[in-house]
């Protein structure tokens, strides 16, 4: 009798609460075990890693503060010294804190890159480095498009205001290097980016602001949780998508907006 395939694994950054959370649960539903990551919201990943323990019955939570070079790279080999293995990285955890070219200073592009760009660098280089040793360079041509890293991205880098200065600086570099990592991670590793739209309201708008912004779309409706959920589902399955980004906003990316949705 032929054993079952082993689900395979997906280590998920910022997957404690918003839309990390939604992730993890839609992976978990689909069958992957979830590598559930924080920073300092313990009691919501203990609830995300219940959450999905329900859904896929394996899953577990790890504390990295990813503006730290050390713990970053320290990350994935307790991943895989839990699970035994990983498959798949989605770097979701961002740093969102405004500034603008008057106010841009290098502490904040540095807040910004380190966790944005550089984490999510070092974490494909990582699951690069494990995927080709665990099998060997015929396992790895066989096994081609398998295993992949998704970057979260945003609408905003095809769609550019002044505002979030940092934040849209470290986006755009993260949004170049998975052209680069597509090419030098292939073929082990698959590199995918998924930019959403406005997607959850933040402190910054009221119910009712959030809902006019959200339907400014050609498609009157930008995206929900579920939508990019989905997608990043999708893109990790799907074995022939790498170097590319797939925009998941209602169009929003074709509109012009001359400031953040949460300055508007």
């Amino acid at each position: 009798m032929t054993p079952a395939p082993t689900p395979p694994v997906v280590l998920v950054t910022g997957a404690a609460r918003r839309l990390g959370r939604e992730i993890a649960l839609a992976l978990a539903a689909g069958g992957w075990q979830v590598a559930v990551h924080y920073r300092s919201s313990e009691a919501d990943a203990i609830k995300t890693v219940a959450d999905c323990d329900r859904l896929s019955g394996a899953s577990a939570a790890f504390e990295a503060d990813l503006t730290d070079e050390s713990a970053v790279r320290g990350l994935l080999p307790r991943v895989i010294a839990h699970f035994g293995r990983v498959d798949a990285v989605v770097n979701n955890a961002s740093t969102f804190e405004h500034d603008s070219a008057a106010s841009f200073g290098f502490a904040s592009m540095d807040r910004h890159v380190r966790s944005n760009t550089g984490a999510a660098i070092l974490l494909a280089q990582a699951l690069h480095e494990h995927v080709t040793a665990r099998g060997g360079a015929g396992a790895v041509a066989e096994h081609a498009g398998r295993c992949a890293v998704i970057n979260l991205l945003d609408q905003k880098l095809w769609n550019q205001n002044p505002d979030f200065f940092s934040y849209t600086l470290s986006k755009a570099a993260l949004e170049a290097a998975g052209t680069m990592l597509a090419l030098a991670l292939a073929p082990a590793v698959r590199v995918v980016g998924v930019a959403p739209g406005l997607t959850l309201t933040s402190h910054l708008l009221s119910d009712e602001q959030f809902e006019a912004r959200h339907k400014l779309s050609p498609l009157g409706r930008s995206s929900t949780s579920a939508d990019v959920a989905a997608t990043v589902k999708f893109a990790l399955e799907n074995n022939s998508i790498t170097g590319t980004t797939l925009l998941v906003d209602g169009g929003q990316h074709l509109m012009k907006f001359e400031r953040d949705f949460s300055l508007m």
